[in-house]
């Protein structure tokens, strides 16, 4: 009996901002997995280790969770005027299927550190000390992305002392700018889908919430804590530990999506599980994260609690930050509210494992609110680089 061999594929295994995943060149990709579709899939489900009904990927890459359980790959910009073009892949751990529906803003800060490693950007534009500005093609949703990464001698910089709440050790501050973030593609349309700061959402069984819809960054679901019975201090284990809580939040979510116009019946939701992200929000309260570092009232303007892929987020995702931080800003809607209302241009908000800022600049013209850039900062690392394997048959 014969069996298939391993094939070899040039990889990268990076950390950007609370995340981390495998990257990959387009080019160094198998042929067939070089364009999208069902081979490319695969590929990528098997580096990851994935689907598996054990729940911990011990077969692949991947880290068992949301945020660890990521793809992505780059290529030199097809784009005018930008470096590289950036596609995203969220990879499901106990189901075959790859999530191409939105983009990981946590990794966005890896994207400028590889592409400038690896020669997608151009020699010209990476200075021999200071910053390289990244303009980066995020080819999911079909947005600019700008990121300023350190440069030493010539090369990246990855060690510094940024701190980051949720990234156990310090490293360089990577800025990053997510360019005209709200949603203007496929999925729909206005920054607010249906028109409104805050919709009556009513889920069968679970009652109606006021929430805010939101195309930024990420399509997002905004609800407020107290609404759905909670405080909005919870640690991760107060709600993934929960699964009566967890199948309520996917529930209300895919209600979410559909009064968002992102699926037209409910049952599209279980295939589109990064996106919409659903989210609470509450005013400020005291509490200790989740490595016992005290959060004071005073330390932060609101707090929000995030779902990524069926469990509450152990830190904050970068695409919801950015929701965040463009609801933050635009006066009315729940996270504003919970923010205190008012016009702001920049909050820091709580969330499991600490704090985040974010700044957002939003105008509101022609009888529509329009959000020009949100502002983060994020550190990237590289963990380990040379080739992943995986059985030749995986592509068959």
């Amino acid at each position: 009996m014969s069996f298939a061999p391993q094939i070899k594929i040039a990889a990268t295994y990076m950390r950007g901002g609370t995340s981390k995943g495998v990257f990959f060149k387009l080019d160094d990709l198998p042929l067939a997995a070089q364009q999208a579709g069902k081979v490319r899939d695969q590929l990528l489900l098997r580096v990851i280790g994935s689907p598996d009904p054990y729940g911990k990927q011990i077969d692949g890459m991947g880290g068992a969770t949301s945020s660890t359980s990521k793809t992505v790959i780059l290529a030199k910009s097809s784009q005018p005027e930008h470096d590289v073009d950036y596609l995203f892949g969220q990879v499901s751990i106990d189901k075959a299927f790859v999530d191409w529906s939105g983009n990981c803003g946590n990794l966005t800060a890896a994207v400028g550190a590889f592409a400038i490693s690896n020669g997608l950007v151009e020699a010209s534009r990476i200075p021999e000390n200071g910053l390289c500005t990244v303009r980066i093609w995020q080819a999911n949703i079909q947005k600019t992305i700008i990121a300023h990464v350190p440069i030493t001698d010539g090369a990246v910089q990855e060690t510094g002392d940024f701190e980051l709440d949720g990234v156990t050790f310090p490293a360089a501050e990577v800025q990053i700018e997510f360019l005209d973030p709200a949603d203007d593609g496929e999925d729909g349309g206005a920054m607010f889908p249906t028109g409104n700061l805050v919709d009556t959402l009513t889920v069968p069984d679970e009652g109606s919430f006021p929430a805010t819809f939101i195309n930024a960054g990420i399509p997002t679901i905004f609800l407020n804590a107290e609404d759905i019975g909670y405080i909005g201090t919870e640690l991760q284990d107060a709600i993934n530990g929960d699964a009566k809580a967890l199948a309520r939040f996917e529930k209300i979510r895919a209600y979410g999506a559909q009064q968002m116009g992102l699926i037209s019946d409910i049952a599209e939701a279980e295939q589109r599980q990064h996106t919409p992200k659903i989210a609470f929000v509450s005013k400020p309260k005291a509490y200790i994260s989740s490595s016992s570092k005290q959060i004071s009232e005073q330390d932060t303007d609101l707090l929000v609690r995030a779902l990524s892929m069926g469990k509450l987020h152990h830190a904050m995702m970068g695409t919801a930050a950015v929701a965040i931080g463009t609801a933050a800003a635009i006066p009315g809607t729940l996270v504003n509210l919970a923010a205190g209302g008012g016009e702001r241009e920049a909050v820091r908000f709580g969330h499991p494992s600490g704090t985040l800022r974010v700044g957002a600049q939003a105008i509101y013209e022609n009888g529509q609110w329009v959000v020009k850039k949100a502002v983060m900062s994020r550190s990237a690392r590289v963990l380990m680089e040379g080739w992943v394997r995986i059985p030749a048959d995986s592509l068959d």
